[in-house]
């Protein structure tokens, strides 16, 4: 090879896709203007700083500070492309990264940018604002804990009580699930006071009454409702064994409306629910003042969820039997007791223990046996007396039909009267779609654990940053579903080992994994420099026209190549 000659590759990928949506949503600019930086900042300024760095956490599916200089370094001329502004190594460095951290952790800055964005979102991407969802789930990690700190020991939703959390109150809007309020607070806050809070803030930044909000049992507190229902707005949530307890539900069930429930069926018509519905006056008080409202109560009852509660009694009630039998059983190394108390309190453990105390009938009964022990030496035979128990189980056939009937039952809670009763079935089935945002932000691609950062300024800071990377990831694949349906399309290449399986609702991981491996190859000789790009591939460019966005994001990679004269 020419020793004249320099070879540069710089793996290009989704990045120039990332930053045209993070420009396109208007973060940079936004940023700059809620977030003013301090006098002594230098460089790149924090908007795109961020930016940049949100790039580096979707592209990479990591957030660690001290990866992010090195991957711009290998990426530079691709980042000053796309960006069209000037890099240095010093926008990078971690306490330039930990000075964007403070700064998104600043609370009254953070709450008019995140309603800014949310305003400016719902009218660029015409989104219209009906329901709310509201859910909370924490972050565990191996953090110190500090009296007063962001990270306290709670109820972990991670199934880790032994490490301290944080807790995050996630509202988004349907049916895109876009966050419009992210709120951080300590681990070990209750779920209940969260929502008022949350309702707040999404109040301010829509500036609308009448929404739905749709919770689960948590947001089902009487003043959570009492404040929704004061406030102008509407609520869908289970109530609780606390606001509905099991004779409630049971009246409710002996009421005539439940003689003939409404059936629910999905979209091919196969039934799913079946519902009726109650009402009840409401009636709250706060600081004096009382509120009354008439609440919805639609009694639900899941046929796949009452079909498995079902299955779960009987292998219980099945268990508990076979347990009671081995009591009779006769044999070596069986117990056995020695007075009708021990044993009868052994039948009782058991049927606790199986959970089955209203469903069997059991008789403990006794019986006088006789035992011949043979001669045996200079002992004589003799004859040995002894009392043998056992228990006589049967089912209560009537109780237990009883039970089976009422498995599956749950009561929801509503002040919404233009909602329907098959419409509040299906949004609340529709809860899935804040998991799935936990999901992104919990996991790939936003990777919120393991955190590696200590002070809780950084970790709010982090965790704001990471909410915007989910917005983008949900326009992302809003834009392109949105665009497959108005068009009655569907995509096809996007699944490896399947290139002809098509979808009409593709993620927005696959989207972005479809732009791997493109590649900028710069070739530098005397007097001049050449450029190649890998060529867009149709998918890609199929992709790209769904999104609306031009190729020349990505052509513009390549300026013109200088020749030696």
């Amino acid at each position: 090879m020419n020793p004249e000659l320099t070879l540069t590759t710089e793996r290009v990928d989704d990045i120039p896709v990332l930053l045209t949506q993070i420009e396109h949503m208007g973060l940079p600019a936004l940023i700059n203007r809620c977030f003013p930086p301090r006098r002594s900042w230098d460089g790149l300024d924090p908007g795109w700083v961020t930016s940049v760095w949100l790039t580096y956490i979707l592209s990479r599916g990591d957030h660690r500070l001290s990866h992010v200089q090195t991957w711009v370094d290998k990426h530079h001329h691709t980042l000053e492309e796309a960006t069209r502004q000037t890099i240095t190594d010093l926008d990078w460095a971690d306490d330039r990264l930990s000075a964007v951290l403070r700064l998104l952790s600043q609370d009254l800055d953070w709450q008019a940018f995140e309603g800014a964005l949310s305003r400016q979102l719902l009218r660029v991407y015409d989104l219209k604002a009906e329901t709310v969802r509201i859910d909370t789930t924490s972050a565990s990690g191996y953090w110190s804990i500090s009296q007063g700190g962001l990270f306290q020991f709670g109820h972990s939703k991670d199934h880790r009580p032994d490490l301290p959390q944080l807790k995050v109150a996630l509202s988004t809007l349907d049916p895109l699930g876009l966050p419009l309020a992210c709120d951080v607070v300590e681990g070990h806050q209750a779920d209940d006071p969260l929502y008022i809070p949350s309702v707040e803030r999404v109040r301010q930044t829509l500036a609308r009454r009448g929404l739905l909000y749709v919770g689960d049992s948590k947001m089902a507190a009487l003043e959570t409702r009492r404040f929704l229902a004061e406030g102008g707005d509407h609520y869908l949530c289970p109530l609780a064994l606390a606001q509905c307890p099991q004779q409630q539900l049971a009246a409710y069930l002996a009421c005539e409306a439940a003689q003939a429930p409404a059936a629910i069926t999905d979209a091919e018509g196969h039934p799913v629910a079946e519902v009726f519905e109650c009402s009840e006056t409401i009636t709250a008080e706060r600081e004096g003042r009382s509120t009354t409202w008439l609440e919805r109560r639609l009694v639900v009852r899941s046929l796949a969820q009452a079909e498995a509660a079902q299955k779960r009694l009987l292998e219980r009630l099945t268990k508990a039997e076979a347990a009671l039998a081995r009591l009779n059983e006769r044999g070596p190394g069986k117990q056995r007791d020695q007075d009708r108390a021990a044993f009868e309190n052994r039948v009782r453990a058991l049927i606790k223990q199986h959970q089955v105390e209203d469903l069997l009938c059991v008789a403990c009964q006794e019986q006088i046996e006789q035992r011949t022990v043979r001669a045996y030496r200079d002992r004589p035979m003799r004859i040995q007396w002894r009392r043998r128990f056992w228990v006589h189980v049967e089912r209560a056939e009537a109780a237990l039909a009883e039970r089976l009937a009422g498995l599956g039952w749950r009561v929801y809670a509503t002040n919404d009267p233009r909602l329907g009763q098959a419409e509040a079935v299906w949004a609340y089935r529709s809860q899935y779609v804040l998991e799935r945002s936990f999901g992104r932000l919990k996991g790939q691609p936003l990777s919120l654990t393991p955190m590696y950062l200590q002070r809780d300024d950084h970790a709010t800071g982090l965790l704001r940053l990471l909410s915007l990377g989910l917005r983008v990831l949900i326009l992302l694949e809003f834009v392109v579903r949105r665009q497959l349906a108005q068009e009655a399309a569907t995509l096809a290449g996007l699944y490896a080992g399947n290139p002809k399986r098509a979808t009409a609702r593709p993620t927005a991981e696959r989207l972005l994994e479809a732009f791997q491996d493109i590649t900028l190859t710069r070739v530098g000789f005397p007097g001049g420099r050449h450029y190649h790009l890998t060529p867009l591939t149709a998918l890609q460019q199929r992709i790209l026209c769904l999104l609306g966005f031009a190729e020349e994001i990505y052509t513009r990679l390549c300026p013109e190549s200088l020749k030696p004269p």
